[in-house]
């Protein structure tokens, strides 16, 4: 169900499954009679970093697409946009600035470009939408061979399977986003922690468990990052550091764990560990058991208390600090959506996402989403 106030872009091309429409943009844009088309076609999700205690960390990716077509040209540019909010379409749009930006990353020419973006994903409402236009660009230039093409119209995309460096693309969208958190999930997909070492920016990804059924709050108001960062102590109580660190590492293991051994999904006793037998590889432990829905959900609502952030966000947008609480109440793990105002629902099965999306949430459009297991996905452009 979507408020009026909350309505989102998903008419057509725009519902989080639709493929994008047919290439092309205003007359004019398109390529010359003697000019072949070389192109690729970037799919990239939307995306929630922190997840509560993850800050800075954390990343899950979501079913719900920004779709960007890229088309090398000999000389100019040509930015069509369509859906969401107003942006640039010249050099100083995002996606151009990603792609400019890893040609050169990559040592390669600057070519002439025609760009068409389908945007969905709303700006300003912690989903992600700057990580999506980032990793785009990165996406869509890594595939392309822009000196071939400049050479003899030659340069095909190296789009196959496989032909993204992750790892490297990281690194490269990192730089320009300015943190890995949000651009790492968009990449991988799943469930993502990000950090930066010495040799830069790096995720390790994890397979979600199949039962999460996030649901997605969006509400009309915008946020600021920058302006919600600096709404952050520079100093924490060490008490508070180590409760969202013991959070966050239940976190993860609530949603990624297909086994558990928690005193919170039984009787009071805590479950006897014991060691497993070596002569039975892969076997439990005793005592240990597959996590059910209804354990899983309240398991989930411990790992996504917060000290290290939403205490001081959330009064910021008083709204979605009001529909977390409810949503708490409910049983449904919620937690804001990187700096916000978007709240997200961490559901465990389609009755508990069924309860998220009964709650009141006036002024919020309510999305029920998938999580996205793929990340960035390129494909060549293919046009008559």
């Amino acid at each position: 169900m979507t408020t009026a106030a909350g309505r989102l872009p998903t008419d057509s091309p725009g519902s989080p499954g639709a493929p994008p429409a047919p290439a092309g943009g205003p007359a004019g844009d398109g390529p010359t009679e003697d000019e072949p088309v070389v192109g690729v076609r970037v799919r990239v999700p939307a995306t929630s970093a922190n997840l509560g205690p993850g800050f800075d960390a954390y990343g899950l990716a979501l079913a719900y697409y920004d779709d960007l077509e890229v088309t090398l040209r000999r000389r100019g540019l040509s930015v069509h946009v369509e859906g969401g909010e107003p942006v640039s379409e010249g050099e100083d749009n995002l996606v151009v600035r990603s792609i400019r930006a890893t040609f050169d990353a990559l040592g390669r020419p600057q070519p002439g470009l025609a760009v068409r973006c389908v945007n969905r994903i709303p700006h300003g409402r912690g989903l992600g939408s700057s990580a999506a236009a980032i990793v785009a660009g990165v996406a869509a230039a890594w595939a392309l061979d822009p000196a071939g093409f400049l050479a003899d119209g030659a340069g095909q995309p190296k789009a196959a399977a496989g032909a993204l460096d992750r790892a490297a693309a990281l690194r490269v969208a990192t730089a320009i986003e300015g943190h890995p958190d949000n651009v790492g999930a968009a990449l991988f997909g799943g469930f993502t922690v990000a950090w930066t070492g010495p040799d830069g920016a790096a995720v390790h990804r994890a397979q979600p468990v199949a039962d999460l059924r996030p649901v997605a709050f969006v509400p009309s108001a915008r946020t600021s990052t920058a302006d919600s960062r600096g709404r952050l102590p520079e100093r924490l109580a060490h008490a508070d550091a180590a409760f969202s660190a013991g959070r966050a590492g239940l976190l993860a293991l609530a949603l990624t764990g297909a086994v558990a051994g928690s005193s919170t999904d039984g009787p009071a006793r805590p479950p006897e560990l014991r060691p497993a037998d070596p002569r039975a590889p892969g076997a439990r432990p005793a005592g240990l058991r597959p996590l059910d829905a209804p354990a899983r959900a309240r398991l989930l609502l411990t790992a996504t208390e917060d000290r290290l952030h939403q205490p001081y966000r959330l009064p910021m947008a008083p709204e979605s600090a009001g529909l977390v609480e409810r949503l708490r109440a409910a049983g449904v793990a919620a937690v804001l959506s990187g700096s916000g105002p978007t709240v997200l629902a961490l559901a465990v099965g389609g009755e508990q996402a069924a309860t998220a999306v009964a709650v009141p949430a006036p002024g919020f459009a309510v999305l029920p989403l998938a999580v996205d297991r793929d990340g960035a996905r390129v494909t060549p452009l293919a046009l008559g």
